[in-house]
């Protein structure tokens, strides 16, 4: 079923059967899940893990396929020292190796998946880059400075338009894509932002120098922090965390829609369900059907937020992190039987 019935049906409906079951008691870590399902922490920060030390301040994440077993990479929002590190698992679930991806950048927060399996890795400071990064540690990850000098929030790939949605992290933030000259190569290309009228415009100087990307386009349409970005059946969604609001931008139709309140990250399941991270330690399903049901609770880690939701390349493993602040994260994994 298309993510497009999600947004066209009408409102949110919170409340009725999971269709998971209820939940059970806080188990592994804190997680309460439901029943069939298992949770562990597969890394947590400062502590090693296959030679590695999993960095601080956990965020953005994606996986990717890895012959017949799969990586989920992560960034670090730490100022100066943020970057993104790799979990490599093998086909049983073990974790065969962990490597740095990208090193020396700053306020790395979230970021997207690229169709040709590279990490798009955003910096959230004041005239952040973009970094496309290898997941596979075979190459240096390199600035993307065409996609614009902003607080970079998240991006997200519409392979249907040849496009790439990006957050901005701002009080008055926009909302942006970038559209490259060649279709997987995005070193160059035309940086553009979403207007009230609907339309996108030019922004004239995506590198800032004299006047910032969100104030060059005087009809540029304003969003409250915008934060997490998932593309997935002709439909961009979008968070803003300064009003924890959900967006839904049908790029078919070129139209905007306001999904709910209190959600602060998301990604989609290859069954059509969203997994929306609440900002009370819980993370949902959002059925096409527009339902609206609890998946998990975390306990134990007060004051966290939940970031990096990911699925397996298989959509059996679901990852996100538990961090506080700009310090110390857990990463979780969660398997079980989700819907096909």
């Amino acid at each position: 079923m298309s993510h497009k019935t999600l947004l066209r049906t009408g409102p949110l409906l919170p409340g009725g059967a999971s269709p998971y079951g209820s939940l059970g008691l806080p188990g592994a870590g804190g997680l309460a899940l439901p029943s069939g399902f298992t949770g562990r922490v597969v890394a947590r920060s400062g502590h090693k893990i296959a030679g590695l030390t999993w960095h601080m301040a956990p965020d953005g994440g994606a996986c990717f396929p890895d012959g017949d077993g799969w990586i989920y990479v992560s960034n670090s929002e730490l100022p100066l020292l943020g970057g993104a590190s790799a979990l490599r698992f093998r086909a049983d679930g073990s974790v065969g190796d962990a490597y740095r991806i990208l090193s020396g950048t700053d306020l790395n927060c979230a970021g997207g998946a690229t169709p040709w399996h590279s990490w798009l890795s955003c910096e959230l400071g004041h005239r952040g880059r973009v970094f496309e990064c290898d997941p596979y540690g075979a190459r240096a990850g390199r600035p993307r400075l065409a996609m614009g000098r902003f607080k970079h929030e998240a991006a997200a790939c519409d392979p249907e338009r040849g496009v790439v949605y990006m957050t901005e992290d701002e009080p008055d933030g926009c909302f942006y894509r970038f559209r490259p000259g060649d279709w997987g190569d995005l070193t160059e290309g035309t940086l553009e932002v979403l207007c009230s009228s609907g339309r996108w415009r030019v922004v004239p100087s995506p590198a800032a120098l004299l006047q910032e990307t969100r104030h060059q386009v005087e009809d540029a349409r304003h969003f409250d922090g915008g934060e997490a970005c998932h593309y997935a059946g002709e439909v961009c969604y979008f968070t803003t965390k300064g009003d924890t609001g959900l967006w839904a931008y049908d790029a078919q139709t070129s139209t905007l829609d306001r999904l709910c309140e209190g959600v602060r990250a998301i990604t989609a399941a290859p069954s059509g369900d969203l997994y929306v991270a609440r900002e009370t330690m819980q993370i949902d399903v959002i059925a096409p059907d527009r339902a609206v049901t609890p998946f998990l609770r975390l306990e134990g880690h007060e004051g966290a937020e939940l970031t990096g939701l990911a699925f397996s390349p298989r959509g059996d493993r679901l990852y996100f992190s538990a961090r506080r602040g700009r310090a110390e994260g857990h990463t979780f994994e969660v398997t079980g039987p989700f819907r096909g």
